[in-house]
């Protein structure tokens, strides 16, 4: 059976051969130099830098508000703690919606000030003749489909996509467009896992599922979702590895019971 250490750097090539051989990909989020290479060192396959930085970095209520440059300097921190993960950038708001031209443009400017090894943007066929000019320039680029959070003021709420019919069939149109338009890859987020399943089924590309269910070729979380470090955000797609937000809390409170008590630092923790 195929692990982790088959490949010794992960490409879109390596994504690829995953979903032929039926071997899952492990994809998790990071935003800066130490998460990145202890996910990484851990045997992560993808890593995102995510927009989704603006809600758990930035603390703003949306992805919207956060920057190229923002997005630009989080990858370059990120890049330097991973030598296997392949890491895909978020193209954020407004980077790709306006023309062809400002998108093709963003995109090559994070591929030239950064080393990640592709972008991903939201949508499908509204934006296939964006993917398909970026892709065609060399640019890797995952597609991302389902319930897409930079179109939160559009959608109203972040209510699963594709449970009725019409969406659905649009759904798995997308994503065969997106695969047409040189997609190396398609995120589905929050939509029914028996559509999940069909999208798959239907594309050659690998998908990777967020709330989406089993079906899909690999899954991903955002980090300090999945290690409990923020416990404000508990939607049901989301498994808790660990309590870090508590064990933070604790280590925080023995270090000022320490600190005030003069217990730190002690006399071989001095010069």
């Amino acid at each position: 059976m195929s692990t982790y250490t088959d490949f010794r750097k992960i490409t879109t090539k390596s994504l690829f051969l995953s979903k032929q051989k039926g071997t899952k990909i492990a994809a998790l989020t990071a935003y800066d130099f130490i998460t990145a290479k202890l996910l990484d060192q851990a045997g992560i396959d993808l890593i995102l830098v995510g927009d989704s930085l603006s809600n758990v970095f930035q603390g703003n209520e949306t992805t919207l508000p956060v920057t190229m440059d923002e997005m630009i300097y989080h990858t370059k921190a990120v890049s330097k703690g991973v030598e296997r993960a392949m890491v895909v950038v978020d193209m954020p708001f407004m980077s790709y919606q306006t023309n062809l031209d400002e998108a093709f443009r963003n995109a090559g400017r994070i591929m030239k000030e950064t080393p990640a090894g592709g972008v991903k943007l939201e949508g499908g066929e509204r934006v296939a003749e964006t993917v398909r000019k970026i892709t065609e320039a060399g640019i890797p680029v995952m597609g991302h489909i389902g319930l897409t959070p930079q179109s939160i003021h559009q959608f109203g709420s972040y209510k699963a996509r594709g449970k009725d019919e019409e969406e659905a069939r649009q759904l798995i149109k997308d994503a065969k467009i997106l695969e047409e338009s040189g997609a190396f890859s398609v995120v589905l987020e929050k939509i029914p896992a028996e559509l999940a399943k069909e999208i798959t089924e239907s594309i050659s590309i690998p998908t990777i599922g967020i709330g989406a269910g089993v079906f899909c070729d690999g899954q991903i979380l955002v980090t300090p979702d999945m290690l409990g470090l923020n416990v404000d955000f508990n939607p049901r797609f989301v498994r808790h590895y660990a309590n870090l937000a508590g064990d933070m809390v604790e280590a925080v409170k023995n270090y000022v019971k320490d600190v005030k008590e003069k217990g730190f630092p002690s006399g071989k923790e001095s010069y």
